[in-house]
């Protein structure tokens, strides 16, 4: 069982920057491959971005390739996305989520473990 707590969403103005963190418990967290994910009001939940249990292979969603950064430290069993250039859409509650497997899948139906979210608003 994996547990992941994330942090770091708030409130900020379009063109801002916000660092999201996941922490997640236990002794195995280089062996899952973690996704960001996110869900607007009346809206299914997306894919934000990926990445393998290295760090070395990452996917991104057309819609933020290029402002949204995902990286991990094994080290720290933390997993972040960095986000740059916010838009008034890309407001929603974000995700983390653990796999079973290091390699990652696109597909949130394909991930094992969730966090609780953290909101994410951004503002004109």
């Amino acid at each position: 069982q994996v547990q992941l707590v994330e942090s770091g969403g708030g409130l900020v103005q379009a063109g801002g920057s916000l660092r999201l963190s996941c922490v997640a418990s236990g002794r195995t967290f280089s062996s899952y491959s973690m996704g960001w994910f996110r869900q607007a009001p009346g809206k299914e939940r997306e894919t934000v971005a990926a990445i393998n249990w290295s760090g070395a292979i990452t996917y991104y969603a057309d819609s933020v390739k290029g402002r949204f950064t995902i990286s991990r430290d094994n080290a720290e069993n933390t997993v972040y996305l960095q986000m740059n250039s916010l838009k008034l859409e890309d407001t929603a509650v974000y995700y983390c989520a653990a796999r079973r497997s290091s390699y990652y899948r696109v597909l949130p139906s394909e991930y094992d473990y969730w966090g609780q979210g953290t909101q994410v608003t951004v503002s004109s």
